[in-house]
């Protein structure tokens, strides 16, 4: 009897072993397949990390460190004020609104002078500074049509050769501040009305109208004016609106529900007109149909909207 025994015992042995031994591969099996997948997570974490900083060196390269930047700035901040200076030379009609560049520039040079701007910050006033650049285009084209006047408008900051030698923590704050810099964008993208001409005209015998200064023959007024270049704006579809503001005070308008709303609250407009804006510089005229309605003697003030901003403003007398 005991020895019949033996063989069932050793067989259950066997069984077991190969019971245990199955068990093993499994937890084997699980366990390498729960690594691998842990793995394969880190690796396209690390592609991802590989390409954001890969990215920020593109964005970021070409400075070597803070002091070349803010250096470059000054120069350039400079440049531009000098050429300001040339074009109210040649035109002080428009001395108001070059005036006007001129300390949003001087603003930003005293702040890179004054030395305590962050990477970050000086980056945001580089932003800043290719915007006043284009504005600066702008006005150049208008005032030295005749290509008089031998100015830089070209200027670039220096570039390097070599990449910013950074942290990875460093690298992620700028991804994170190129992610918010349309935020930034958005403060140059304001479009300019320029060379504006506004007169009040009178018809004529065949139907034409001519500009007049007398009050008794106005049967419109019309003003006429360049929309600025503008790379940072958004392009597309776009309402130009006059004001016309009569001697009186009162806004002239064709409509009474003509209602503006500006980044000074809301305010009555006189017409307005649907343009298709690429980013490139058009030139606009709006009318203004009197109806029948008299004339005012005296001042007459025009003012040029859009995109909720006052772009432009002009002035004619009737007598």
């Amino acid at each position: 009897m005991e020895d019949q025994q033996t063989p069932k015992n050793s067989n259950g042995l066997y069984l077991g072993f190969i019971f245990i031994l199955l068990i093993g591969i499994a937890s084997l099996a699980y366990a390498w397949s729960s690594q691998r997948a842990k793995l394969n997570a880190c690796s396209n974490e690390n592609a991802q990390l590989v390409n954001d900083m890969e990215s920020m060196e593109n964005m970021l390269g070409g400075y070597v460190n803070v002091g070349d930047l803010s250096k470059d700035l000054k120069k350039d901040f400079r440049n531009m004020l000098d050429n300001y200076d040339k074009l109210i030379e040649m035109d002080a009609s428009k001395a108001d609104s070059l005036n006007k560049q001129k300390d949003r520039i001087n603003d930003l040079l005293k702040k890179v002078e004054s030395g305590k701007l962050s990477y970050r910050e000086l980056m945001k006033v580089r932003k800043e500074n290719e915007t006043l650049r284009g504005i600066m285009r702008s006005y150049v084209r208008t005032i030295d049509s005749l290509n008089t006047l031998n100015i830089k408008i070209g200027t670039e900051l220096v570039e390097t050769s070599e990449k910013l030698n950074t942290t990875s923590t460093e690298r992620d704050e700028y991804r994170k501040a190129a992610e918010t810099s349309q935020q930034q964008v958005k403060k140059g993208s304001k479009l300019q009305a320029y060379n504006i001409q506004s007169t009040a005209l009178r018809l004529k015998l065949n139907n034409t109208t001519e500009p007049t200064d007398k009050a008794k023959n106005a049967v419109q007024i019309k003003s006429s004016f360049t929309l600025s270049e503008n790379i940072l704006a958004n392009a597309g579809k776009k309402v130009v609106y006059m004001q016309i503001i009569a001697p009186d005070g009162q806004t002239l308008q064709s409509k009474a529900n003509y209602i503006l709303e500006t980044e000074n609250g809301s305010i009555a407009y006189s017409e307005r007109k649907e343009i298709d804006y690429q980013n490139e510089a058009i030139d606009l005229t709006i009318y203004y149909s009197l109806k029948g309605e008299g004339s005012q003697k005296g001042a007459y003030k025009v003012s040029i909207y859009c995109d909720g901003n006052l772009i432009g403003t002009d002035s004619f007398s009737l007598k």
